[in-house]
């Protein structure tokens, strides 16, 4: 009997062994199938998606979900194909990134998947010969799965996964699933681009529609310049937008408009040696920085750009190669880097710029023509009609003077002649102020100062006031108005890069016996202990000519500066006597 049971129990074991490797079969199938279950489910929800940042998103949790890691990451690979622009990280919370610090740029590991783009498993990431550690306040990590993700021919970037949950490694089928997955990502991720670029051109085109329109219904020109600013840096996502145009007569930008991260940066000066902008005006073509604020390279910036990233220069340049400024555009630190796909439309919509500001400029000569024109006619119509008129009257009052018998009454009628005299020498003078050109070799005195003026507007960020009074261009010798157009010029300079005002007041005036300039703004004030040869530089034109200048402080804040020079050229009897502080020489 011994022997018969225990050849009826052999049978016995081997079934209980085949249906336990059936069993191990079927859950092998069950979780086979759940898997690939999850990995359809996965494509499907990455690949729903059309924003981008979504689509990388969905990506890396799609990753760690389906091999069950603890940590995933996806970085993207920059334009210039060395190192991570993006780094997209699951498993970790926002408190232990920031203690972390900055994002892996794609050395190390990270960088070997970028070098040698093929799947890499290890179980121990500190052991490859690429690995040098974590950074403080980094989590321990172990296993490690990476597998590139392609777009066509391109790797877009890498899927990075560490730390398989139950201490496992991670296998071959877990490397076959995030290969398969990045697949369906790489797919995913050049629809996104794809759609987003069609996104992005039609806001071009409706911001390139928008200028036209606003340039047709006769905007000015500041108008135009912050709407090209505003829509650029809203189409692109940069932090900060300015459009910097040429310095008449140095080798300068001066930044027109700003908008954005630092509107204060209006009426800067940007030398065109060592800065992005200048870089992009003198090469004609586009310039990149990846970090604008730190960059040690011959592009740094003299500013202080804190908080500020990628960033990309676009020149102003119209058909005939002439450029009439630089674009600047700069994202948040840590943010993506300008891409060539971004950098076609913006070629595109800079030109529309440059045409803006052209057409812009053709206007404003237009209109310059037409008050010329206009003051022609006045001029005209004063000289023939007021000036004979009182030139007639004038003599009639000389003639009846004669036979006034009353010596106070004729007295008077001499005054009213003089006075006649006066009148006709201050309609003459404002003749020729009317009939002035700004392309004279020798324009007046009243038509300099306009213009010095004017062109103050584009480096103060606003235009100042002027009001002139006197027999400027027929009283004023030509040595001491090319002292008053100088001085000016100066004064104003200094209001723009020191003063940090925002109103300035010009006026300038001539007596009988003087010509007095007046510059008063609302600013800073005089600082301590600043330097003083823009001042000295001033001082010593009033002395050459017999002046003086003097420098108030209004009770309201700011400074006020009065340059005054006599007319007949005759020094003061002490010129190194300082003047009183006190004075007021308005």
């Amino acid at each position: 009997m011994g022997a018969e049971e225990t050849l009826s129990r052999i049978p016995r074991m081997r079934l209980d062994e085949l249906l336990e490797e059936l069993q191990a079969r079927i859950n092998a199938a069950r979780g086979t199938r759940d898997r690939v279950h999850s990995l359809l489910e996965a494509v499907v929800s990455v690949g729903r998606e059309l924003d981008l940042s979504q689509v990388l998103r969905r990506i890396v949790e799609a990753a760690a979900l389906l091999v069950d890691a603890q940590y995933a990451a996806l970085g993207v690979i920059g334009p210039d194909g060395r190192r991570l622009s993006q780094f997209l990280t699951v498993g970790l919370t926002d408190d232990e990134i920031s203690m972390i610090g900055p994002l892996p740029a794609g050395h190390g590991l990270l960088g070997e998947l970028i070098h040698n783009p093929e799947p890499l498993r290890l179980s121990d990431l500190g052991t490859h010969p690429a690995s040098y550690g974590f950074p403080a306040h980094h989590p321990p990590m172990r296993t490690f799965l990476g597998v590139p993700v392609r777009i066509r021919e391109e790797v877009f970037g890498n899927l990075y996964l560490t730390d398989k949950r139950g201490g496992q490694d991670f296998d071959v089928e877990d490397e076959s699933v995030i290969t398969t997955l990045a697949v369906a990502a790489g797919v995913a991720i050049d629809n996104a681009r794809l759609y987003e670029a069609s996104q992005r051109q039609q806001r071009w085109l409706r911001a390139n529609a928008e200028i036209n329109n606003s340039l047709l219904s006769g905007s000015p020109r500041a108008s135009v310049l912050e709407l090209i600013a505003r829509r650029a840096r809203e189409i692109t996502g940069a932090r900060l937008a300015e459009v910097s145009v040429p310095l008449a007569g140095a080798d300068d930008l001066v930044v027109e408009m700003a908008v954005g991260a630092d509107d204060d940066r209006r009426g800067r000066t940007v030398p065109l040696d060592g800065t992005l902008a200048g870089a992009a005006c003198k090469r004609g073509e586009p310039v990149t920085a990846a970090v604008l604020a730190d960059d040690p390279g011959p592009l740094a910036e003299p500013h202080d750009f804190t908080g500020l990233g990628p960033a990309v220069a676009v020149p102003l340049v119209t058909a005939a190669t002439t450029t009439r400024g630089v674009l600047m555009l700069a994202r948040a630190e840590g943010e993506q880097l300008f891409t060539e796909e971004e950098l076609d439309p913006l070629l595109a919509f800079s030109r529309q710029a440059a045409l803006a500001l052209e057409l812009a400029e053709r206007r404003k000569d237009a209109e310059q023509l037409a008050l010329l024109e206009d003051r022609d006619r006045i001029a005209r119509d004063l000289h023939d009609l007021a000036i004979q008129r009182l030139f007639a009257t004038g003599m009639t009052l000389q003639s009846a003077a004669r036979v006034v018998g009353n010596a106070a009454a004729a007295e008077r009628v001499q005054r009213a002649v003089g006075d006649l005299d006066e009148t006709i020498k201050i309609i003459r003078s404002t003749i020729f102020g009317l009939r002035a050109r700004d392309d004279e070799t020798a324009p007046s005195l009243r038509a300099r100062v306009a213009r010095a003026v004017g062109e103050a507007a584009t480096t103060l960020g606003f235009p100042p006031r002027l009001s002139m009074d006197g027999l400027l261009d027929t009283d004023v010798p030509p040595a001491v108005a090319d002292h008053v157009t100088a001085a000016l010029g100066e004064t104003l300079s200094n209001a723009a890069r020191h003063a940090r005002a925002t109103r300035v007041e010009v006026q300038l005036r001539a007596t009988a016996d003087e010509v007095v300039l007046s510059v008063a703004d609302d600013g800073v004030g005089m600082p301590e202990g600043g330097r003083r040869s823009g001042l000295d530089n001033l001082a010593e034109r009033a002395r050459s000519v017999g002046g003086e200048l003097r420098i108030h402080t209004p009770d309201g804040g700011g400074t006020r500066l009065v340059w005054r020079a006599p007319l007949d050229g005759e020094a003061p009897a002490d010129p190194q006597e300082p003047a009183p502080a006190a004075a007021d020489g308005g």
